[in-house]
């Protein structure tokens, strides 16, 4: 019997885990099946319990179940500690591991794939929610000269700083304090893309030969990015990279092989246009 892995999210019918999951599989020759399924909002543990009781050997976890998730694992790695949630988890007996690696998954497409390197940059991130929290710790790890998290809620993007401040240069601010400031990296880390709508981010923050990056996916020139564009940025990408990567990531961990990215991000990925 194939071992069972599945993804957990509400709503799920726009996941591409499966195909990403599946392409993996049959690249590494992993007797594996992956599935799709839609938890219930505040039925989590229940709904995880139930397929781990089938057989389920892992898991990845979505939108709006990362909080959940880590409240229900038994062991949580230092890095999803930091995070505050998870994506993934894997059942060992009567254990349930906890691991977030959309952080670890963005830095490596940033650095490898994308060829931008972190160390030394000013780097902006908009946006102080879970994706955040995820990507501090790994983009701190690769040393930019500063980390600034720029929300809405000016006191939680100072809190999130202020927690995680003995790892690196970070500061958080309001959008209007983003004038006058320029940025080798901006990463766009808000829901605005997901309804067609600009994070209130002034112009003048990108560096023309920087890079932007959505970390919403499949969703072409986003209002994020035409800003960019307009404003003279040469490079521009989205999520796709960062999902697969991460992805590869949770394989890895179950699995003990770590796939090739490179053939899974090139079907997946839409025109920026």
């Amino acid at each position: 019997m194939s071992d069972p892995y599945a993804v957990i999210g509400n709503p799920i019918g726009h996941t591409k885990s499966p195909l990403i999951h599946g392409m993996f599989a049959e690249a590494t020759g992993q007797d594996m099946v992956y599935t799709a399924i839609e938890g219930r909002v505040g039925q989590f543990a229940e709904d995880a319990a139930a397929f781990r009781a089938t057989g389920g050997r892992g898991m990845n976890v979505t939108a709006p179940f990362k909080l959940d998730a880590f409240a229900w694992a038994t062991e949580r790695s230092a890095r999803a500690s930091l995070a505050g949630a998870v994506n993934a988890l894997k059942f060992e007996g009567e254990r349930v591991l906890a691991e977030n690696f959309d952080g670890v998954g963005l830095t490596r497409d940033v650095v490898d794939n994308l060829g931008f390197a972190l160390r030394g940059k000013r780097v902006l991130i908009l946006g102080a929610g879970g994706a955040t929290r995820g990507a501090l710790l790994p983009f701190l790890e690769q040393a930019p000269a500063e980390l600034v998290i720029a929300n809405r809620t000016v006191e939680k993007a100072q809190a999130l700083a202020h927690e995680l401040q003995a790892h690196g240069a970070l500061r958080g601010c309001g959008y209007a304090d983003l004038q006058g400031q320029r940025f080798d990296l901006v990463f766009n880390a808000t829901s605005a893309s997901l309804r067609g709508e600009l994070p209130p981010v002034p112009a003048t923050v990108f560096a023309p030969q920087g890079l932007a990056y959505e970390l919403a996916y499949g969703k072409g020139l986003t209002p994020f990015l035409r800003l960019a564009q307009q404003a003279g940025v040469q490079r521009l990408a989205d999520g796709v990279g960062m999902l697969v990567e991460q992805a590869a990531e949770a394989f890895d961990w179950w699995r003990g092989v770590r796939p090739d990215t490179a053939a899974v991000i090139t079907q997946l990925t839409v025109p920026l246009r």
